[in-house]
């Protein structure tokens, strides 16, 4: 053989695969969920399979601080304006705002950063998921100053997709993603016991997962890493919250913390001191027990390929909220009741069970 010969038989081989590369990335389906994108697993395994319900784009819209009779300071729980939707069409003016606004903290001179924004509203609804309380809270214990002035949007930060999105060529890929995607989902598969794919994303069995998720790969569900890496809650962070909404009580506050996707699933009993004293508490709805209730009642109340709400279970969580918001702020605009809003949610036949 030539030198030429093996250099173009060489290249040949490395040309096919590359092709064989490329083919299989390209019509591996584009990722929809943050879980399977991080984790490079299957969405034809993973996804979602029943349609979301649709929330009319007028219930999707912030009012301006300054007309806003409920402010939201929530996480990407709340950057979808899904569960606020409900609050929305009810007749309250909502406008939301983000922890990341905020350096992730509550100051000492919360009350009046809100007076120099114009707030001139009945209630403060703070939410927060699970696994980022504890840092929220350590900060607020020393922060004496708010960083950054209130700003807001009307539109949501970001939405989800009310049908499973069709097929497409995954152009943005990277040449070995499709590869490594089906690599991953094959040994999730093949594997009894949890699997940690891509650093970030656990494939875990999930006890009756078809009972209560949508997609083919039922038994298992995927969680976000993070949720195991942060620290229990406890009754200390009970503690803290109340101090807080103590020492600022211009506004009444509405606390919502929302459990990990793992802890809904995997491991009731994480943070349990915690729920047990927020239970005792006036702080707000204890959401921990409503969402492993929720859990078998609402098919896909987290969505199987991501570590959020999905839109039933946005919809479900905005109709337990209203029910603590109208006893703060009596109803007006609106004649819907709280088990209207959460039967809105999830309509026999798709995600209500």
């Amino acid at each position: 053989m030539t030198p030429a010969q093996l250099w173009l038989r060489i290249f040949l081989s490395g040309f096919a695969v590359i092709v064989a590369l490329l083919a299989v990335t390209l019509t591996t389906r584009v990722p929809y969920g943050d879980l399977s994108r991080i984790g490079l697993l299957s969405e034809e395994e993973f996804g979602w399979r029943i349609d979301q319900p649709e929330i009319d784009p007028r219930y999707l819209l912030a009012s301006p601080i300054d007309q806003a009779d409920v402010l939201v300071i929530g996480d990407s729980f709340s950057m979808t304006f899904g569960w606020q939707s409900v609050l929305t069409k009810a007749g309250y003016a909502v406008t939301t705002i983000y922890w990341a606004q905020l350096n992730e903290s509550l100051c000492g001179d919360f009350d009046e950063w809100l007076d120099r924004a114009g707030f001139r509203g009945k209630l403060i609804v703070i939410e927060s998921v699970e696994r980022l309380l504890p840092d929220r809270v350590d900060n607020m214990k020393t922060c004496k100053k708010m960083a950054k002035p209130l700003e807001y949007q009307t539109e949501p930060f970001f939405t989800y997709p009310d049908r499973v999105p069709g097929f497409s060529l995954n152009w943005k890929a990277k040449l070995t993603s499709g590869y490594t995607t089906y690599r991953n989902t094959q040994h999730a598969k093949a594997t009894e016991h949890e699997v940690l794919a891509a650093k970030k994303t656990w494939v875990r069995p999930v006890q009756d997962g078809c009972e209560m998720f949508s997609h083919l790969l039922c038994n298992k569900a995927l969680f976000f890493r993070d949720d195991d890496k942060n620290r229990e809650l406890t009754e200390d962070d009970v503690a803290a919250l109340r101090t807080f909404s103590a020492a600022h009580t211009v506004h009444p506050i509405l606390w919502m913390v929302i459990p990990n996707k793992t802890t809904t699933y995997v491991k009731p009993d994480h943070s349990k001191d915690f729920v047990a004293a927020f239970a005792r508490s006036d702080l707000g709805p204890e959401l921990f027990t409503f969402a492993l209730k929720q859990k078998t009642r609402v098919r896909d109340f987290y969505f199987p390929n991501d570590t959020h709400l999905s839109k039933f279970g946005q919809l479900v969580l905005g109709g337990r909220i209203i029910e603590a918001v109208r006893k703060i702020i009596p109803p007006h605009g609106s004649n819907i009741a709280p088990t209207q809003e959460s039967a809105s949610a999830a309509q026999p036949g798709t995600g209500s069970r």
